[in-house]
């Protein structure tokens, strides 16, 4: 039996960009739950908070917000490319 606590679930685009650039790992995305709206799952992590609290509030140049560009075009393309695959 899996403990739900484990994964955090989220729907916004942009922030799941942000979790995975940063190394977070996504396991799945819903796309059963909500047609219209896909659900990203990661395995939680001790800096999750910290990290969404950066990128709703962060400053700018704060080294916990700031990302290579090439990691944030990476990880866009890949969430892209997952959320609109048949199967994850």
């Amino acid at each position: 039996m899996h403990n739900i606590d484990r994964y955090y679930r989220l729907q916004s685009f942009y922030q799941a960009a942000f979790l995975f650039s940063k190394g977070m790992e996504l396991v799945n995305i819903d796309k059963i739950s909500n047609p219209k709206r896909a659900t990203f799952v990661f395995v939680d992590s001790p800096n999750r908070e910290d990290l969404l609290h950066a990128f709703s509030f962060g400053k700018e140049n704060d080294q916990t917000t700031l990302i290579d560009a090439r990691k944030l075009i990476t990880a866009i393309r890949t969430l892209k490319e997952k959320l609109y695959q048949d199967n994850f």
